[in-house]
């Protein structure tokens, strides 16, 4: 595989771990922080722009695990993945610490 298949594994972890905060707050009518958010990534964002965001962390995580090549019994491939997953996991564990409800 070249180079940029394990780039692309890497940020598809990283994007599917930044899906699941968003889209489950959303979906359970919780306010969380987004981008979209004032101050940005801190302040809250309503339910419904946390499902369409997390939407759209799924959709470019899918994406980048077919280009990526992560099921494709390149084992490499799947530590980028996981390396992104457990890499964005403990930087937004950090983060969300200082968010505002």
């Amino acid at each position: 595989m070249e180079w940029y298949n394990y780039v692309a594994a890497f940020f598809s972890g990283a994007f599917l771990a930044n899906f699941v905060p968003h889209f489950v707050a959303g979906i359970q009518g919780n306010t969380f922080p987004s981008p979209f958010s004032k101050p940005r990534g801190i302040g809250p964002s309503s339910p419904t722009v946390n499902v369409i965001w997390g939407i759209v962390n799924l959709a470019a995580g899918c994406l980048l695990f077919k280009s990526g090549h992560v099921g494709g019994g390149d084992w490499c491939a799947v530590i980028a993945f996981f390396a992104g997953l457990a890499l964005l996991s403990v930087m937004m564990s950090r983060h969300f610490q200082k968010k505002q409800l």
